[in-house]
């Protein structure tokens, strides 16, 4: 490693620095007011070579021979100025209706608007989601065309399910991957909100190429807030204290209902929903300190976090740091930044399990008995709801820290060379606690603790060099480079039993009577990651023909130790063009209409390293031997995406209506997936092959439209809107069943159809006629030949009575911005909507037929939907819900003091939010929110099985948390 810094530092120290030369200086203003622009860059054309102007609006720079200066800044209209022989440059830059001179981050580097030609979505600030936003991901929710975000319930140590234009792998990381300052890899949990400045999504194959073989499933740069440049020292405050409160609860029987259709009347009234739940108040605070001198820039920040559930005992308190510094010498030709982040996260994961007993709970039964102990009755899967969180424990700790450090050294006036390292850190611990008292996990194993701790590092260096110039009416920029990236992973988890006492609860295994007696109930796994590493080399060219002709090529070379030895290299191209037709042909009220076109090709690795290698496990029967229980495949390969990705960039006469169209193919092949192989051939029937195939076509729509914009009252509505569907052309079976419903009692139940040749997302099951027959439903000859067949085990059958009863992908998916000043008021109202999709409401399905047998200890459901006839438990449609809702998901109104006479103050806002206002959904369960993939059955209500599920979408399971509606008052303070 220290090789290639060297090498990358060299490069830049060695060069040759000097040329003819001369100062010149200027102010840049505003074209309407006349006022000063802080923060403008200034350019030499052709070059890389620039500064940006101070507090009042003044820039001084060093320049060459026959230079023209270019001055840009967000939201202003670029000019170009020819220096001459002057020594005193003044610029006046108009405003930019149409915003495509705004400069966004692409990966290493970045562009005008106006040059991209792949699908690419740039947020600030202003932009993002406000109120209770404690993962960063949820800044984006709604707000980008073609990116779901989707936390189920709203648990607030839960992260984000996200995918960008649906799946995206089978077999690999279905996650974006996030590009933090740069560092690539990096973890959202390790930037707070608070200081994210910008984000930029890279949709598409063509703009996310550049990162190669962990660009399929898209690209998130997140770019932090920094100090500016001349700008002095300032600070900031900004608090915010929330009330979560359960939006919805399950419709269950009231006491008297319960008795009444034949319950045990114990006595007690109670409400367990309303016992476990509570109302979750947290309180964030943000302080942030910035400034900078014409060569050094600084920011740090502190910021803390108590968070808390509508579940008792969820939550988590969070303390994060973060700290930047820019230095700029040799006359700006050198720039140095490091940033670095730290976070400590406390976490009380509580149990989701209490909140599905406290729907089966007899609701005549007591808390306590009269001994002071929890009641519990001896019946099978029914636990008290109340002592399953008061008598266990479930947390744990987590630290994460990053660094990089940056340099960018502009060797000439065209020629820039930039090296980066960063490293990024991770500790997690986890402890689970059961005593002996507790019936719920504790009881039958005379106490139960669980241990677990994972640590990793990730290490980045990467350096590249850009080159820039112009020619006639041509703008060239060529950039190459080398990355390095390195991570690794170890942990260890134990599970032990028969504990002596309680009172240390998991901080005492040793006295473990499983360990003392030599008991074969002990759990114990330790693992570390193979070497696993990328070695990649890229190359990139821009250019803009005539101002209106825009082309760019990527490509990139690329290996990883995760794959097979004989196939560890790949190359990655994509190819983008795209035409402004404003600049030559008369097109009425439209003073911007770019039509662009790209494609890419991307790859995606498993999360899991050695896949590619023999696995030898320890097998303890006849004495003890190794036995290979998994072959290698020296030629396991990335999964691989080739998509296509036409688009149009618009903006009406006035700058009132703008918006984009983005249409897409994408072909995802290669999964890799582990399958069941010849045993001969390999010594084993296991190995992790290459196969299937997925194929997506989508479109995307985001259109703003500035309905009023004077000095006292503005409104600018905005809307995005994506669709898509995913067809599965090849896979290794041709068509399964999956997603078990699970106990008690359907075990047997699968409820998802997975086929070649079809779309992805269907339920599938009997269907309901309407009719019921000795407590049972009667269910649909659907095939029409006069024999009913609907037992499970025959779902996929010729002669199955079985159809598809439900879709779980959205058909549609829609956010609506509405962003309203007033005078100092401002206003947000975010609504957000899916349409098309279904889900399987477990709740209903397990606990709404009246079982005669079992009303007397368990309650059930009571909804619009039930048909009280029905006692014997059934998959089938009458379970599956359209689940189309519309939902006003975030609504902030805010006032901003007026501070233009007090000394001690820059601004005052206070603010108050609602989130989660309300939703429109004829969906009977607590959510309507779409299930993206499926985590599978749990075992007794803990632990969930294997990695999700992807393939078995709309699958709503008991265990999910309750939603919330969130009431937020807030505060912003600068200095």
């Amino acid at each position: 490693m220290k090789k290639y810094l060297l090498l990358g530092l060299s490069l830049i120290l060695s060069a040759s620095l000097w040329a003819q030369e001369r100062t010149v200086s200027g102010t840049v203003t505003d074209a309407d007011t006349g006022e000063p622009v802080p923060g403008a860059n200034v350019v030499v054309k052709g070059t890389t070579t620039g500064t940006i102007t101070d507090f009042d609006g003044n820039y001084q720079l060093s320049v060459g021979e026959n230079t023209t200066l270019v001055f840009t800044f967000v939201g202003y209209a670029p000019l170009e100025v020819a220096v001459g022989s002057r020594a005193v440059v003044d610029a006046s830059l108009a405003l930019d209706i149409s915003e495509l001179s705004e400069v966004v981050v692409v990966g290493y580097g970045s562009q005008q608007k106006k040059e991209i030609t792949s699908s690419v979505v740039s947020l600030d600030e202003e932009s993002f989601n406000k109120g209770n936003i404690n993962d960063p991901s949820q800044l984006l929710q709604g707000k980008v065309p073609g990116l779901s975000v989707y936390n189920k319930g709203g648990d607030p140590n839960e992260t984000s399910t996200i995918r960008l234009r649906g799946i995206s792998t089978v077999g690999a990381n279905t996650e974006p991957l996030v590009v933090i300052d740069g560092v690539i890899g990096a973890s959202l949990n390790n930037v707070d909100p608070n200081d994210i400045e910008t984000i930029n999504v890279l949709k598409d194959g063509s703009a996310a190429a550049i990162y190669g073989s962990r660009g399929s499933s898209g690209v998130i740069l997140v770019t932090t807030k920094s100090g500016k440049r001349g700008g002095g020292v300032s600070a900031s405050y900004n608090t915010f204290v929330s009330a979560a409160t359960v939006a919805n609860e399950q419709p269950i029987m009231t006491p008297s209902e319960y008795i009444e259709a034949g319950g045990n009347d114990l006595g007690s009234r109670t409400d367990w929903q309303d016992e476990v739940t509570r109302t979750g108040w947290s309180n964030v605070h943000n302080l942030s300190v910035s400034g900078g001198s014409d060569k050094t820039t600084f920011r740090v920040s502190a910021n803390y976090r108590n968070i808390n559930g509508i579940l008792e005992k969820s939550g988590f308190d969070q303390i994060n740091t973060r700290a930047s510094l820019n230095h700029y010498a040799l006359n700006d030709r050198l720039k140095i930044g490091v940033n670095m982040s730290l976070t400590n996260r406390e976490s009380n994961y509580s149990f989701n399990e209490a909140l599905r007993y406290a729907v089966l709970f007899n609701p005549t039964a007591p808390i306590r008995n009269d001994q002071g102990n929890f009641f519990q009755a001896i019946l099978f899967d029914n636990f008290n709801p109340v002592a399953i969180l008061e008598q266990n424990i479930n947390d744990g700790k987590r630290k994460e820290m990053n660094f990089n450090a940056n340099l960018e050294y502009s060797l000439t006036d065209q020629l820039t060379v930039n090296a980066n390292y960063g490293q990024q850190y991770g500790d997690d611990i986890r402890g689970e606690y059961y005593p002996r008292t507790s019936l719920f996990r504790g009881f039958n194993r005379g106490g139960l603790a669980r241990r677990s701790v994972e640590d990793s590092r990730f290490t980045l260096f990467e350096t590249y060099a850009t080159y820039a110039t112009g020619f006639s009416n041509v703008d060239l920029s060529v950039s190459a480079g080398y990355s390095f990236q390195e991570e690794e992973r170890e942990d260890f988890y134990i599970e032990l039993g028969d504990f002596p006492s309680d009172a240390l609860g998991y901080y005492a295994l040793e006295t473990s009577g499983d360990r003392v007696t030599g008991k074969q109930l002990i759990d114990v796994a330790s693992s570390a990651t193979p070497e696993s590493r990328i070695i990649a080399f890229f190359g990139r060219l821009n250019m803009t023909i005539d101002n209106g002709i825009f082309l760019n090529a990527s490509i990139r070379r690329e290996g990883s130790t995760k794959l097979g030895k004989d196939n560890q290299w790949g190359i990655f191209p994509a190819v983008g063009a795209g035409v402004d037709l404003t600049r030559y042909l008369d097109l009425g009220t439209f003073n911007v209409f770019k039509f662009r076109a790209g494609y890419g090709v991307t790859g995606s690795l498993p999360n899991e390293s050695g896949l590619a290698q023999d696995l030898v496990e320890y097998d303890f029967q006849e004495g003890g031997r190794a036995r290979l229980t998994r072959a290698a495949n020296p030629d396991l390969k990335w999964e691989e995406k080739a998509e296509i990705n036409v688009g149009i960039d618009f903006a009406a006469a006035g700058g009132k209506l703008s918006g984009t169209i983005d249409v897409y193919n994408r072909d995802i092949s290669d999964f890799i997936l582990e399958r069941t192989v010849d045993a001969a051939i390999y010594e084993t029937d296991r190995r992790f092959e290459n196969a299937g195939k997925l194929n997506t076509k989508g479109i995307e729509v985001a259109l703003n439209y500035q309905v009023a914009n004077g000095s006292k009252f503005s409104w600018t509505p905005g809307i995005v809107a994506s669709s898509y569907k995913t067809v599965l052309e090849e896979f290794i079976i041709d068509e399964q069943m999956r997603a078990n419903l699970g106990a008690p009692g359907q075990n047997s139940t699968s409820m998802v159809r997975v086929a070649v040749g079809e779309e992805i997302g269907q339920i599938w099951g009997p269907v309901f006629t309407g009719d019921v027959e000795d407590g049972s439903q009667v269910l649909k000859d659907v095939n029409g030949d006069g024999n009913l067949n609907t037992a499970q085990g025959n779902a996929l059958e010729d002669d199955g009575d079985f159809e598809q009863i439900g879709k779980g992908i959205p058909d549609l998916e829609i956010g609506w911005t509405n962003q309203i000043t007033y005078g100092n008021w401002d206003l947000n109202a975010f609504f957000r909507g899916a349409f098309g999709h279904s889900l399987v409401n477990t709740f209903r399905a397990f606990y709404e037929p009246i079982d005669p047998g079992a009303i007397n200890s368990y309650n059930r459901i009571k909804s619009d939907k039930q048909i009280p006839e029905i006692t014997n438990a059934q998959f089938s449609s009458l379970y599956v819900e359209k689940a189309d809702f519309f939902r006003l998901d975030n609504i902030t109104l805010g006032y901003n003091f007026d501070m233009s006479s007090s000394s001690s103050f820059k601004s005052v806002r206070a603010y108050f939010s609602v989130q989660n206002a309300f939703t429109i959904t004829d969906y009977s369960g607590i959510d309507p929110d779409p299930v993206l993939q499926d985590r599978g059955t749990v075992d007794n209500g803990g632990r969930l099985e294997g990695q999700p599920d992807v393939l078995s979408p709309g699958i709503d399971r008991r265990y999910n948390y309750f939603t919330a509606r969130t009431f937020t008052l807030g505060l912003n303070v600068g200095f």
